[in-house]
């Protein structure tokens, strides 16, 4: 891997929120690969592959709930080119606001190449294993 500072894993994360916010494809352009896969909390569709899909999820959600997203704190980690950013999103016209945390890879570009969503939310006892959907865990070294 070669070197990728804080400062610009942090303005990256940073702009894909601007770009959610905007529905901007050209500014997610500018922060994310085209070949980014975002895994989602488990029952949420996931996970979403490319910059286009990513631009009409989350203008769907804007459109249809007035959702907009505040960065609330960006960690980022030169050696493992990593980022975590803990956020406040805004729901609106559903009366709700939400928080969690993302994880983002950067590849060798130093663009997005994968996020990882986790809500601060209470556990789903309905389910076996409470985890994103479709990412692969074990062939990444976590503990299953």
């Amino acid at each position: 891997m070669g070197s990728l500072d804080r400062a610009t894993m942090e303005t990256a994360v940073r702009r894909y929120f601007e770009a959610c916010n905007a529905v901007d494809r050209d500014l997610f352009a500018r922060c994310v690969s085209e070949r980014v896969v975002h895994y989602l909390a488990h029952g949420m569709a996931g996970p979403v592959h490319g910059i286009d899909p990513i631009v009409e999820r989350w203008g769907a959600d804007v459109r249809a709930n007035g959702s907009h997203w505040a960065v609330d704190a960006v960690y980022a980690d030169e050696g493992t080119r990593t980022a975590v950013c803990e956020w406040t999103a805004f729901k609106p016209r559903l009366g709700k606001v939400l928080r969690g945390a993302e994880v983002y890879r950067f590849d060798d570009a130093g663009l997005i190449d994968e996020v990882r969503i986790y809500y601060a939310s209470r556990r789903d006892d309905t389910v076996a294993v409470n985890e994103l959907e479709g990412f692969p865990y074990a062939d990444r070294g976590f503990a299953t």
